[in-house]
C-alpha cells in the first residue's frame, strides 16, 4: 500500500465511496486527530514516515507467516498506515475547504466545532469560537494561526500581483511566505499592513478601542485607509515594533516590544498583559477558558500586567481581583465580578 493509494481511499472517503470496512479505519483516525488536535504533517514527510510503518508492518506478517493470522490483524496493520495518511487528509481538508458528511458527524460527536468555514465568491471565511484556536494554510503556502473569537477572510487562489487576507475582526498570526512579486496584505478596519515576506501578529476585537500590529520578523507598512485608499504617513515597522491604530483620535502610534511572547504567548496559550486595558484582560480571559464574564463592580477602567503560563481559570481570576481589590463568583462558564465590602 504506496502513499498514493491512500490517498485514492481518503479522496473516495470524502465523496462517500468507501467500503464499510474502509470507512470504519478512516473514521477511527478522525476521532483520534479531533481529540488530540493534531498538527498537519509536510506532505513530503509522509513516505518516510509511510515507509517506517509499512517495514514494522511487513517484518511481523512475514516472520514467521502463520496460517492462523486473521483478517482484523490486517485491517489493523492498514489503520496503522491510514493513521500517518489521515495527516496528509487534514491538510487536504483544509486546503480544499471540504470535510466528509461522516467524518463531519464523527467530530461532532467527539467534540463541539472549534470553527465554523462558509466558502462564498471564491473567499473561504473562517470563525472561531471562544477557547480555540485554528491554523489555516494559504494557497501560496503562507500560514495564519487565528486566535478565538475572530474571523478571517481569506481568497481560494491568489491573483498574480496581489494577496488580500480580511481580518474581520478578532487577532491572528501571520507568516508570509515570500513572493517579491506579489505583496501580501492584511486588511483590517480602517488600516491595512502590508508585506513581502515576514511575520506579524494583528489583534481587532470588537471591544477594544486600537488595532495592533506586531512585527516579530521582517518588514511591513501599515497604512490608514479611507473608501479603500491609502490616507499616506504610512507607518514602516522593524523587528519587535508595534503599532496601535487609535479608533478615536484615528492616529498610529509606534512603540516597541521586547519580548515575542507579550505578543504571541496566545499561541502557547499563555495568557501576557503588559499595561493591558480592562477590555483586553477581559478578552484574553473568555477566549483562554471559553467563558463569559460579567462586571458588576464599580471598576470598569483599568490597567493590568501580569504573566500566566499553566494556572487555571480560578487562579487567574484570584490573583487578578486581588491586584483590583475586587471579588468574585464563578457558575459554569459565567464569572461575575462584584465590589469588594
Amino acid at each position: 500500500m504506496d502513499t498514493e493509494h491512500i490517498k485514492q481511499i481518503l479522496e473516495r472517503y470524502t465523496q462517500g465511496q468507501c467500503t464499510a470496512e474502509e470507512s470504519k479505519i478512516v473514521e477511527q483516525w478522525f476521532e483520534g486527530v479531533n481529540r488530540h488536535h493534531s498538527t498537519p504533517v509536510n506532505d513530503d514527510d509522509l513516505p518516510l514516515q509511510l515507509e517506517a510503518v509499512k517495514q514494522s508492518i511487513h517484518e511481523r506478517i512475514q516472520a514467521p507467516r502463520r496460517a492462523y493470522l486473521r483478517p482484523w490483524y490486517y485491517i489493523a496493520a492498514a489503520a496503522s498506515v491510514l493513521l500517518l495518511a489521515g495527516a496528509w487528509l487534514f491538510t487536504y481538508l483544509k486546503q480544499s475547504g471540504t470535510a466528509a458528511p461522516e467524518a463531519a458527524s464523527s467530530m461532532a460527536n467527539a467534540a463541539p466545532a472549534k470553527s465554523n468555514r462558509i466558502i462564498k465568491n471564491g473567499f473561504m471565511e473562517l470563525t472561531t469560537t471562544k477557547g480555540a484556536t485554528e491554523r489555516v494554510v494559504l494557497a501560496d503556502g503562507s500560514t495564519i494561526v487565528v486566535n478565538a473569537s475572530s474571523r478571517i477572510r481569506y481568497p481560494l487562489q491568489f491573483a498574480a500581483d496581489h494577496r488580500d487576507v480580511y481580518l474581520e475582526e478578532g487577532e491572528a498570526f501571520f507568516t508570509v511566505a515570500p513572493n517579491p512579486k506579489s505583496s501580501f496584505t492584511v486588511h483590517t478596519g480602517d488600516i491595512q499592513t502590508t508585506a513581502l515576506g515576514t511575520s506579524f501578529n494583528i489583534r481587532d476585537y470588537p471591544h477594544e478601542s486600537r488595532i495592533t500590529v506586531a512585527l516579530l520578523t521582517g518588514k511591513v507598512k501599515i497604512d490608514r485607509v479611507q473608501d479603500g485608499h491609502p490616507q499616506g504617513n504610512a507607518v514602516i515597522l522593524l523587528p519587535n515594533e508595534q503599532v496601535h491604530y487609535n479608533l478615536q483620535s484615528l492616529e498610529l502610534v509606534k512603540s516597541t516590544f521586547a519580548k515575542a511572547e507579550e505578543i504571541t504567548g496566545w499561541r502557547q496559550g499563555y495568557l501576557v498583559f503588559k499595561d493591558a486595558s480592562y477590555n483586553e484582560v477581559i478578552t484574553e480571559i473568555e477566549n483562554r477558558y471559553g467563558v463569559t464574564i460579567i462586571n458588576q463592580s464599580d471598576k470598569k477602567e483599568w490597567k493590568y500586567t501580569g504573566f500566566f503560563k499553566e494556572e487555571s481559570l480560578r487562579e487567574v481570576i484570584e490573583t487578578i481581583c486581588l491586584a483590583k481589590s475586587i471579588s468574585y463568583t464563578i457558575s459554569n462558564d459565567t464569572i461575575v465580578l462584584k465590589n469588594s465590602y
